[in-house]
């Protein structure tokens, strides 16, 4: 789980009348952050601070929340909570928290007039603990949904997973996914589809997105928005841009997991979270990064429930498929 890695706790705030909800990763002090954006509908905050040149070095907290772009007013939450307990950026007068937030879109899944704010941020931070959590459909993972080629009513409940991965000389790496992709999410290993866009409403069977769109099934409108958004914490020594290079390098489990990936309709997002303790090569901490997020992206769509609105993968089985060719 990304909470064993030392000083990173985590928070969820789920309502589950409306089917949304906000997921926080606090940081111990002096922790370093970048970030990768591949798909092309990202809704984000404050990311400029995990970007090179700019004046703040530190991460306090990276919020994910449903909601679409209003989901956003949720880290101001966040920011508050901090800023009550001393933790920000010195501005002489009070200290600013450095809080980088992404959204995803599950408007479709619940109300879509009930939207995470600031409450739901404050409350996230509340109940952060340096414990598991448990995965599934929990903090912004509630509404995830995956497979929304046929639109969502043909679509899978996804979910928050979370994963933790050894490395030499007591190098950790954690990670954190809430998985709401476009795509259909496989086994990378054998190629059978977990969950995904399925044949009809009531079917069980899936029907492989990536070949009906290589065969010219394709969206005719911009429909849901989709995005995975993962956050990685290491206790690895690394610069804001060794840290980016470790989230690009982390886009890879996404590329095994999920078909197809990065498209329009997603905006797929890594954060990579560093608290300096021990040294270690980016090419180590990569490949571990890589293998706690596929089975991060596993866990959050084997423990999802369906809720009552979608089905999940332990309703499903005995109904999966093999990407066909």
């Amino acid at each position: 789980m990304i909470t064993r890695v030392p000083g990173f706790a985590v928070g969820h705030a789920s309502d589950y009348k409306n089917l949304t909800g906000v997921t926080v990763v606090l940081c111990p002090p002096h922790t370093v952050g970048s970030v990768d954006i591949r798909g092309s509908a990202a809704g984000t905050r404050q990311l400029d601070a995990l970007q090179g040149l700019h004046v703040v070095n530190e991460v306090h907290a990276v919020c994910i929340a449903g909601g679409s772009a209003f989901g956003l007013d949720a880290a101001g939450g966040v920011m508050e909570f901090l800023e009550e307990q001393g933790r920000g950026f010195d501005v002489a007068i009070t200290r600013v928290p450095i809080v980088p937030t992404a959204v995803i879109y599950d408007l479709t899944v619940g109300n879509c007039r009930v939207r995470p704010d600031r409450a739901m941020g404050f409350s996230a931070c509340l109940a952060a603990r340096s414990e598991p959590q448990g995965d599934g459909s929990v903090g912004a993972g509630t509404g995830a949904s995956v497979g929304k080629l046929f639109g969502i009513r043909q679509a899978t409940k996804g979910g928050l997973g979370t994963a933790h991965v050894s490395g030499p000389e007591g190098l950790q790496v954690g990670a954190l996914v809430v998985v709401n992709a476009f795509g259909d999410v496989v086994d990378p290993e054998t190629g059978e589809i977990l969950a995904g866009a399925r044949t009809g409403p009531e079917s069980r069977e899936f029907a492989d997105s990536a070949r009906h769109i290589r065969r010219g099934v394709v969206r005719q409108r911009f429909g849901e928005q989709n995005t995975t958004v993962g956050v990685v914490a290491s206790n690895a020594r690394l610069t804001r841009e060794e840290a980016q290079k470790i989230a690009q390098m982390g886009h890879n489990a996404l590329a095994r997991c999920i078909r197809p990936v990065h498209t329009l309709f997603d905006g797929d997002i890594i954060f990579v979270l560093a608290h300096p303790e021990v040294r270690a090569d980016l090419h180590v901490v990569g490949l571990l990064t890589q293998a706690a997020l596929e089975a991060a992206i596993l866990s959050a769509v084997k423990s999802a429930h369906g809720l009552g609105v979608l089905p999940c993968w332990q309703e499903l089985q005995g109904g999966a498929s093999t990407p066909g060719v």
